[in-house]
């Protein structure tokens, strides 16, 4: 079968060298989109959002035994518990659609069932404090709100409707993925030593508020000092706890906080020496340290190239993210959104489950597409489809899952998205 998809993209590869009109203006225009969309997204996306993303999935995989995977996310765990503690998982990830990608893949490789697995796949660029408050705030209360109750029933649901769908094929993995031997350490320890990774995550990817006054742009303000901090707080942890060795930790700390005082307009110069830094940490110290960086290169590996491949095809298909050099124009898209017909709402889902959004990008674009007459259900259904899903995502969600379950994911995904923008239509109409 491998080498069935191996010629078929070689074939498709042919056939666009050989039929693709490169003479054309818009198409030109569309490739040259492509590779700006691509440096955006390694500017913007890779060292701050996938890199740390990478190292989480690679600690789940070491560090997080596969009995607690089971207890609290395995296809026989309580499932009230389950599906709580995957979906609230997007309130503290403020991620997009390919930052989560790693993550998921860690804990469903780690046996966790195919619906709290695809739950947290939801939750993660869906359940986003930061992008429902924006769409309250820019879109209007009710559109938030709505996206906010939307997005956390639609975790369940999806969930739920993923473990029916292949309640057969969870049942034999089970038998498969049942845990041999007890955690090395506490819960709390490995639920600290999570937090501080995820606190990195987050924070160094706090996005600036519109306005520069208040609550929300004090944290923006002081982000790379509260990452300094949970930094800090994620050294200690992997040398007490971790087996790794004092003098190369304390070494990293050092020429970090060096480069932060040196260079503090430029803050990713210390954060990349950090990275570098937990490299040749977890090198030289345990062996469990070391199987960490040895997963954490397998994830890389896995994802990267896939999901930079599809960053390539919907930056030529679509554009960039307010732009219209996509070999598809934008204007079509606004004018097949109009109204509240499912039509309206169905199309917009499509275009948002293949559309990439950066964390936050979809609310401006949603404004203009408001402003460019969309209506308020098709809205709504494009912000619940669009940050969970994207053209990338369903190419690296595929070598995870399978064609089959990806193909369903997506689908229940796009049927929900269209329902809600319906009814939402219909009480705001």
């Amino acid at each position: 079968m491998k080498d069935v998809y191996k010629f078929l993209i070689l074939l498709a590869a042919f056939i666009a060298a050989y039929f693709i009109p490169f003479e054309s203006v818009s198409v030109q225009k569309a490739i040259l989109e492509s590779f700006y969309m691509l440096q955006d997204y390694a500017q913007k996306h890779v060292l701050l959002c996938l890199v740390p993303a990478f190292f989480i999935a690679g600690a789940i995989s070491v560090f997080v035994s596969q009995a607690s995977v089971m207890k609290y996310l395995g296809p026989a765990a309580n499932k009230c518990l389950s599906y709580s503690v995957a979906s609230v998982s997007g309130t503290v990830l403020a991620v997009c659609s390919c930052t989560v990608l790693p993550l998921f893949a860690g804990i469903y490789r780690m046996g966790a069932g195919v619906g709290p697995a695809t739950s947290f796949l939801y939750s993660g660029p869906a359940i986003n404090v930061l992008a429902i408050v924006l769409s309250a705030k820019v879109l209007g209360w009710k559109i938030g709100l709505a996206r906010a109750v939307g997005a956390v029933f639609f975790a369940y649901i999806i969930g739920l409707l993923m473990a029916v769908t292949f309640r057969k094929e969870e049942a034999a993995r089970q038998a498969v993925c049942m845990p041999q031997e007890e955690p090395k350490r506490k819960l709390w320890q490995n639920v600290v030593y999570m937090a501080s990774m995820i606190g990195i995550l987050v924070f160094a990817n706090w996005g600036k508020p519109m306005e520069e006054a208040g609550f929300w742009y004090g944290i923006y303000a002081a982000k790379w000092y509260v990452t300094g901090l949970f930094g800090i707080l994620f050294g200690f942890v992997i040398v007490k706890w971790f087996g790794a060795k004092i003098i190369p930790t304390i070494i990293t700390g050092a020429v970090v906080l060096i480069l932060a005082l040196l260079f503090p307009k430029w803050p990713l110069l210390p954060f990349s020496a950090g990275i570098a830094g937990v490299v040749w940490v977890t090198k030289v110290s345990s062996d469990e340290t070391r199987s960490w960086i040895d997963s954490t290169w397998m994830y890389a590996l896995m994802i990267a190239p896939l999901l930079l491949g599809g960053v390539v095809v919907a930056g030529f298909l679509l554009g960039m993210p307010g732009t219209d050099n996509g070999i598809i124009p934008s204007r079509w898209i606004s004018s097949l959104v109009g109204g509240n017909s499912f039509l309206a709402n169905f199309f917009a889902s499509i275009v948002g489950a293949f559309m990439y959004f950066a964390t936050l990008t979809e609310v401006p674009i949603v404004q203009g597409l408001l402003g460019s007459g969309m209506g308020q259900g098709p809205a709504l259904s494009l912000l619940l489809a669009g940050p969970a899903l994207s053209l990338p995502s369903m190419i690296v969600i595929r070598s995870i899952l399978g064609t089959k379950k990806t193909a369903v994911f997506i689908v229940y995904v796009v049927a929900l998205s269209t329902l809600a923008g319906m009814l939402y239509g219909w009480i705001v109409g």
